[in-house]
């Protein structure tokens, strides 16, 4: 019956109906019908965006040899996405030969003051998005919480935690200040990152409301960092944008480190040849 349902539904979701499409998907991710893999083809998945990130991070790693790497969220705020990540983390790890170390980066007491227009106080508001820490810490399993200002934080984490090389990071920190002490985490050298790393900005699409732009907010943080460093640049994924049917689609970037020792690490299908027909 199960595999009945499954066969019905690639064929439905291949054809016209958004509807029956969403209809579809919502029934075999409330039901986790058919396998994680299954599921994150057609997307029908919590936090599919995350999905995707710590999919293709472990897939990379795995390619290059590495046993074990790091997820990191920026922004908790009440958990949830943390939650997700380690759900698809212990999924993901039954499918590559790859174990997770889970991190998420918050104040513990939601947004700081803002600085200024750079911080979108016109969205933003101070002390948004709080943390019931107590709570979030009975129910995480495997992630560890790094509490505190963001710009101390970010300068002690690699001597506090050695983390496995980062290979998935998550950028939900709403304001360009602190999402400019993150990105500074990217230049701590090599052997904390694997060579291209997959990312996820929260607040770069929006709506009438946030306006974001390339001179306020994420984009500006992350336009900046590029004007700063030759040899590491974030750049979005094409290839995720030009399928344009969902969201956060458009909200995955690639750190790419150019002068890292395995960038030039060939992972492609050995040996590909054309034949003449």
């Amino acid at each position: 019956m199960l595999v009945d349902i499954l066969h019905m539904s690639r064929r439905i979701l291949r054809g016209p109906g958004p509807s029956i499409r969403w209809w579809i998907e919502n029934l075999i991710k409330k039901r986790e019908l058919g396998t994680y893999r299954y599921r994150y083809g057609i997307g029908a998945l919590d936090r599919p965006n995350y999905a995707y990130l710590l999919f293709n991070a472990a897939a990379l790693a795995a390619k290059l040899g590495h046993k074990r790497i790091s997820a990191i969220e920026f922004g908790v705020a009440g958990g949830n996405g943390l939650l997700s990540m380690e759900r698809h983390a212990a999924e993901i790890e039954k499918i590559f030969p790859v174990q997770f170390e889970i991190y998420g980066f918050d104040t513990g007491a939601g947004l700081p003051p803002p600085t200024d227009y750079r911080d979108m106080p016109y969205h933003f508001q101070e002390s948004s998005y709080s943390m019931d820490r107590a709570k979030l810490t009975e129910r995480l399993h495997r992630a560890r919480l790094v509490i505190g200002d963001l710009r101390q934080t970010a300068r002690s984490f690699f001597v506090d935690h050695h983390p496995a090389p980062i290979a998935a990071l998550s950028y939900d920190l709403d304001f360009y200040s602190s999402t400019v002490a993150a990105l500074e985490m990217l230049c701590a050298g090599e052997r904390y990152y694997l060579p291209r790393v997959f990312c996820y900005f929260d607040d770069t699409v929006g709506d009438e409301s946030e306006l974001y732009n390339d001179f306020t907010g994420e984009r500006l943080a992350i336009r900046e960092f590029n004007e700063r460093h030759e040899t590491i640049k974030l750049c979005q994924a094409y290839f995720a944008s030009a399928r344009a049917s969902l969201l956060w689609h458009h909200q995955i970037w690639i750190a790419h480190f150019f002068q890292h020792s395995q960038y030039n690490t060939f992972i492609g299908t050995p040996n590909r040849q054309l034949d003449l027909n």
